[in-house]
């Protein structure tokens, strides 16, 4: 199920990304709906990698809840290598990185970020604060 997810969300990135690439911003097609959290990787052996997927797959509902998805970029691929570039990312190591529904970074790690700690962010933005007290 974590490959569906990762293709779903490269799909969509190379849909969303169409647009904001002109401009500059690969993530463009997100802002204000989702949050994203990008996994960066040099192939999908990448050990980080995997790590990263298993442990967002046991957090699926809790991702759901904060309109988080997640998009790969992984490999040389031309949509990878942008959105690497993007966000000032290395083409040879594992990152992870949490960019809010603003487009800004809020949070980027070399290893694998567990779910809580993911959510823990999340929860703590203005914005998602003001999403709660909606809903």
């Amino acid at each position: 199920m974590a490959w569906k997810t990762a293709a779903m969300t490269a799909a969509m990135l190379a849909v969303a990304g169409s647009a904001g690439a002109a401009e500059g911003d690969p993530l463009s097609g997100y802002r204000w709906k989702s949050r994203v959290l990008v996994l960066a990787a040099p192939d999908g052996d990448d050990a980080q990698l995997k790590a990263q997927r298993q442990a967002m797959a046991s957090g699926r509902t809790g991702a759901s809840a904060r309109d988080l998805v997640t998009v790969e970029a992984v490999g040389k691929g031309a949509e990878a290598s942008a959105l690497r570039r993007h966000l000032g990312l290395p083409d040879n190591a594992f990152r992870a990185v949490l960019v809010g529904k603003d487009g800004g970074a809020k949070l980027t790690s070399e290893e694998p970020i567990p779910p809580q700690r993911l959510f823990s962010t999340i929860d703590a933005m203005p914005m998602r604060q003001d999403e709660a007290k909606q809903r």
